[in-house]
């Protein structure tokens, strides 16, 4: 389809094979099933005996499992393809004692180094057991990794993915090293869940379905790609070869210590009723937030298959309650100040969540060297955001609800003892919608009428009507992923492989509504509705990429060299001239459809780790990262035929999308040093610089008529430079302890794309110039301490302190009232988070009773909202204008909230 005025060109769905060809078309499909990113770790090692000869054609068993190997002829050895998780490896030769090496813990695309030492047999023939010791640091990484264990995240105060993500070094409320929010890539067991409408995870993931959690925050592989500041992987747990289950179920409620969340202040009272002052439910709600949630796991009907299955139920209404004043169909008389409220009064919470989700995954290893499975998430969401302003009628506020599913099969073939491929088919499927009625052709609609507020009563907040907005955002992409990995030499890991993704995007108002003038009592008001129907916006484009990579091995030296090619085609169309978007100019040159061109970059990334002694080594990482925008900014307002109402030397300041953006640009290096100071405290140290470029932003057209518009284009740019510090206390006794220091400097030219059409649209400066950008948190603390007796008890903590972000102060009100853009700072913050168990046996399962206490010390302030004339969320040098702001008990962080839990575990 073709709009003349310049909107998209939808286009044939295979128009690539035109334009590519068809015999490179089946190259990217043959090249798709060898990439995949990195889920099962490397075992290797040598065995001597105790002269420290080697013992050529040793075994090495990992037991328990078919995996196992033999030495070469220096009595080396590897074992590839190893999922995490912990092992007991025996080592054998005949004539010589068996030794097994208990609690080797392996990670997700690492190489666990583990040598031994047989002693010839004399008399006695039993079999030697050794505890293996984590390394207190792991001195063979190239970049910044933290991997993060299901015991590890037993322990902590956190209960999802991001709370963990959230937790590691270099990683502010999800900005990775200064970067901006959606550059990370999020994947699980290998393969993205990232949404590429905006660049997010699609997922909603509980700690009981991790495995494994690994947060590359620095440089990574060239296997990685669509990511410009990091990568998390998280690996999900799978079925086992007997019967286990596990359940958990536990309640919370808030605690209020801190008097002024909800209190407003005395001379903004006068003359408000009691029923017009907001204010903070402290009263107990010991239900106020329910999890409940089962697992099971074992062996099928169907020989060598095993399964595991998940459901949990959350369940989640604030904190932040309103009162039902008022019912959206209230009818008053504004200008008057006629109120006719018929609320019954009840108290409502303005923030709910209420949440399905669950795992189911199949594995089948029946055939030889072939592992089979089948694996389905699935999140299903109906939540409402907090919106102050429906305080007095919490039923006008729109209603958010998602579905998530991302489900498909993975294949793992191994070849020989030194190379296997895996091939990965998954779909990824995410459904958003916001609005108060589904149908906008509903008759509650017209009945309440859009949401109206009053002026001098009730705070300015609505007293009628409900919430217009109405959007829908549907993502389908389907996925081809896999890779081959062969230990060609002893010293030589090669990795070769690619990713097809293939994506349907809608998004947009699912039917319009339109405000029209009715009358009460003689008096004009905005009440009746217009419908009008609108198709979703529709796109289809197609991404592809393709890598290759060496990890070499060689005297304790590793060096990790990769090259990675990534293609993007939009298929969709701009207009030719854009400075006659719409024709609307006579005389001017007609502009015509412009297919957008085909994208492609190239990205080599190396990474060095070399030892200076048996506990220490430095390392190097330097790469390039390319990402494409979310497409939601990309397509987004990108019909150009509604300029044709511009008028002359008049300006348009709604951001208009663009099709023909190039990728997102971020260099990296980084510059490290690792050293186990003692057999229990290791040291991280690590340096980074990241030159940022190419990022999106806007830029101003001027059309021949001397009118402008702004739309997206690869404009902004920043650059981040810090160093991390990170101390590591392997368990000593009872104790284990871990602590991050963070200092970071993000500077850019702006904190958001629309930033720049933004401060001009004010009559502010639009001159590009660098300045901290909003999340650009100078100083930040973590720390974790743990007391625990294995299958006894456990207490940790987890302590946060992070300085002041950024804001811009005002001086006054009205034109030039800022000071300079992002130059002070707010107050920082401490935050501590608790946990605490008890381990029980009760009728032979595993019981513990356990309680969690989010915001220990009540903080109130942690980087949200201030007064610009002040700094301080908590008053205003003008608060008569601030009066609304000042009852809004949500700009403050949420109080302590005391969790009290149970949970059962069994095998049989």
């Amino acid at each position: 389809m073709f709009i003349q005025a310049g909107i998209i060109d939808r286009q044939p769905r295979w128009r690539i094979l035109e334009r590519s060809g068809f015999v490179f078309c089946l190259l990217l499909f043959t090249l798709c099933s060898f990439a995949h990113a990195g889920i099962t770790g490397k075992l290797a090692g040598r065995v001597l005996d105790r002269q420290k000869q080697a013992l050529p054609g040793a075994n090495v068993v990992i037991l328990g499992t078919s995996l196992g190997g033999a030495t070469d002829l220096e009595g080396y050895y590897t074992i590839i393809n190893i999922p995490p998780g912990t092992y007991r490896v025996q080592f054998s030769y005949v004539g010589y004692q068996s030794v097994v090496v208990q609690n080797i813990l392996m990670s997700a695309d690492k190489t666990t180094t583990q040598n031994a030492e047989l002693a010839e047999e004399t008399i006695t023939t039993e079999t030697v057991v050794v505890t293996a010791q984590r390394p207190v640091v792991e001195t063979n990484l190239t970049s910044s990794v933290a991997t993060v264990t299901s015991e590890d995240i037993a322990l902590l105060p956190v209960q999802d993915l991001n709370d963990v993500v959230n937790l590691q070094a270099g990683v502010v409320d999800g900005h990775f090293r200064g970067g901006r929010i959606g550059e990370v890539q999020y994947q699980i067991n290998g393969v993205s869940v990232n949404n590429a409408y905006d660049n997010k995870s699609t997922l909603r993931v509980d700690r009981s379905l991790l495995q494994e959690v690994q947060v590359i925050s620095g440089t990574f592989d060239a296997e990685y790609g669509q990511a410009m500041s990091g990568v998390v992987n998280a690996v999900l747990k799978s079925g086992s070869e007997q019967f286990i289950w596990n359940a958990e179920v536990f309640t919370s409620d808030y605690f209020f210590s801190a008097a002024k969340r909800n209190k407003l202040p005395r001379d903004l009272t006068l003359g408000i009723s009691s029923a017009e002052v907001p204010h903070v439910d402290d009263e107990s709600k010991p239900f106020t937030l329910q999890n409940y949630q089962f697992s099971l796991s074992g062996p099928t009907f169907i020989p060598k298959t095993t399964f595991i299955v998940n459901a949990r139920r959350y369940v989640d209404d604030g904190y932040l309650y309103g009162v039902r004043a008022f019912q959206s169909t209230d009818r008053a008389d504004l200008e008057a100040n006629i109120f006719a409220p018929s609320g019954d009064g009840e108290e409502v919470p303005l923030a709910t969540s209420r949440e399905w989700s669950g795992l189911l995954k199949l594995t089948n290893r029946s055939l030889p060297n072939i592992e089979l499975s089948y694996q389905a998430i699935a999140n299903d969401i109906d939540a409402k955001k907090y919106n102050f302003n429906f305080f007095f009628n919490p039923d006008g506020a729109t209603k958010q609800k998602t579905r998530s599913l991302v489900h498909g099969v993975d294949l793992t073939h191994t070849l020989s003892p030194k190379t296997f491929y895996n091939l990965s088919l998954r779909q990824n499927y995410f459904d958003y919608t916001d609005f108060v009625f589904e149908d906008f052709n509903d008759p509650r609609y017209d009945a309440a009428g859009p949401s109206l507020s009053a002026t001098n009563r009730y705070l300015g907040l609505s007293v009628q009507g409900v919430d217009l907005t109405r959007f829908r955002q549907r993502t389908n992409s389907y996925v081809a992923k896999g890779s081959i990995t062969s230990q060609v030499t002893r010293h030589h890991l090669v990795k070769a492989g690619g990713e097809l993704q293939y994506s349907k995007i809608e998004f947009g108002s699912p039917g319009g509504l339109l405000r029209a003038i009715g009358s009460f009592l003689g008096r004009q008001y905005e009440s009746t509705l217009d419908f009008y129907f609108q198709e979703l916006e529709k796109y289809e484009p197609i991404s592809f990429s393709a890598f290759a990579q060496d990890q070499i091995e060689w005297n304790d030296l590793i060096v990790r060299a990769g090259l990675r090619w990534e293609y993007f085609d939009a298929r969709a169309s701009f207009p030719s001239d854009l400075q006659n978007p719409a024709n609307a100019i006579d005389g001017a040159p007609l502009s015509t459809p412009k297919s957008a061109s085909v994208k492609s970059s190239v990205a080599p990334r190396v990474g060095v780790s070399y030892p200076i002694s048996a506990e220490a080594a430095l390392f190097f990482a330097y790469g390039h990262f390319y990402q494409f925008p979310g497409l939601g900014d990309v397509f987004k307002n990108s019909d150009y035929s509604i300029l044709r109402d511009i008028q002359d030397e008049v300006s348009n300041f709604n951001v208009f999308g663009n099709p023909d953006l190039k990728p997102e640009r971020t260099v990296q290096y980084e510059f490290g040093y690792k050293h186990a100071i003692t057999e229990n405290l290791g040291l991280d140290f690590s340096i980074f610089y990241k030159d940022i470029r190419d990022l999106l932003g806007v830029e101003f057209i001027s059309t021949y008529a001397a009118a402008e518009y702004a739309r997206f284009t690869n404009i902004d740019f920043g650059g981040v430079l810090g160093y991390t510090i990170a101390l590591d206390q392997r368990r000593f006794g009872l104790l284990t302890a871990s602590v991050d220091y963070t200092f970071q400097r993000a500077l850019g030219n702006s904190s958001d794309p629309r930033e720049t059409a933004t401060r001009k649209e004010a009559n502010g400066q639009a001159v590009p110039e660098q300045i901290p950008l909003t999340w650009d948190q100078r100083h930040t603390l973590n720390a974790t301490i743990s007391v625990d007796k294995p299958n006894s008890f456990s207490i940790s903590t987890v302590i946060r302190y992070g300085s002041g972000q950024p804001f811009t102060p005002a001086i006054g009100s009205g034109f030039g009232s800022d000071i300079e853009r992002n130059s002070g700072r707010k107050s920082s913050f401490v935050l501590m988070d608790l946990r605490a168990e008890k381990v029980f046996k009760v009728a032979g399962a595993n019981t513990s009773l356990f309680v969690r206490v989010f915001n220990l010390l009540d903080t109130r302030f942690y980087n949200g909202f201030i007064f610009s004339n002040t700094g301080s969320a908590d008053y205003s040098l003008n608060p008569a204008g601030d009066r609304t702001s000042l009852a809004d008990a949500g700009r403050y962080y949420p109080p302590r909230r005391i969790e009290l839990g149970l949970s059962l575990n069994s095998a049989f």
